[in-house]
């Protein structure tokens, strides 16, 4: 049934269903392709205030890292540290630092206030130690990583999306050949216009990408420092703080 209704109007038309429907959805195509535009364009200028931001961000953690360490293996005490840090609110470790001090601090308290078993509070204060260490190198990985993802997002999704809007460019050149004029000066401005989505999704790709491994890479030697530096602070406080 329909195959004989599709070859009745193939035979009023000369056009198969698609030609049809292509012919159909024609208006719809440089709508279509402005805002496929205008995405890649946000999406890239997304992605540059994104690297702006993260690499300042990053920068400014690793420089105050530096100083931090600094500060730490050179003092002797630790609130003397712990004010310090204070001024460098943008280095993990020294969050890291602060929150592993506090549970210190809540332990020496109660060590202080006469706990019965001194030997199971050190076990269990080590333990709540370690454990306040870790989940504030998770909260700083967390606030490093923020917007990164977005990154990954645009390098992989624009090609396509740029892929797509030339597509339905193309179509909408082909469409508009009329009989007698299906030369290369005919449809070769139609082609080229199409093929800027393309050229603007890659713009928009590959910077994204280029940043996106670059932040990876300098999040995670960040990463690794918090995690030896924790271990550093662990060792210390077991060696004298809870002997």
């Amino acid at each position: 049934m329909f195959e004989a209704l599709n070859s009745a109007l193939l035979a009023q038309t000369g056009d198969t269903f698609m030609i049809r429907l292509v012919k159909w959805l024609s208006p719809l195509f440089e709508p279509v392709v402005i805002v496929i535009l205008l995405i890649l364009l946000a999406m890239s200028a997304a992605c540059w205030g994104i690297i702006y931001y993260k690499w300042r961000f990053l920068k400014r953690a690793q420089h105050q890292s530096l100083e931090f360490l600094e500060v730490f293996w050179g003092s002797k005490r630790l609130d003397a540290i712990y004010q310090s840090s204070e001024k460098l609110k943008y280095s993990p470790i020294s969050q890291v630092f602060r929150a592993g001090y506090v549970e210190l601090s809540k332990l020496k308290k109660t060590q202080a206030e006469g706990a019965a078993e001194r030997m199971s509070d050190a076990m269990g204060g080590i333990e709540n130690i370690q454990r306040s260490l870790r989940r504030a190198s998770l909260s700083e990985l967390t606030t490093m990583e923020s917007l990164v993802p977005f990154l990954a997002t645009t390098g992989s999704a624009a090609p396509f999306i740029g892929l797509f809007g030339t597509v339905v460019g193309i179509m909408k050149a082909f469409v508009e050949i009329r009989p007698g004029t299906a030369t290369l000066e005919a449809v070769g401005p139609g082609i080229s216009h199409a093929l800027i989505a393309t050229a603007v999704g890659l713009f928009a790709a590959i910077p994204a990408v280029m940043a996106y491994n670059y932040f990876v890479r300098r999040i995670k030697v960040l990463y690794n420092e918090m995690d030896t530096f924790s271990s550093d602070l662990l060792n210390i406080v077991k060696r004298h703080f809870l002997k």
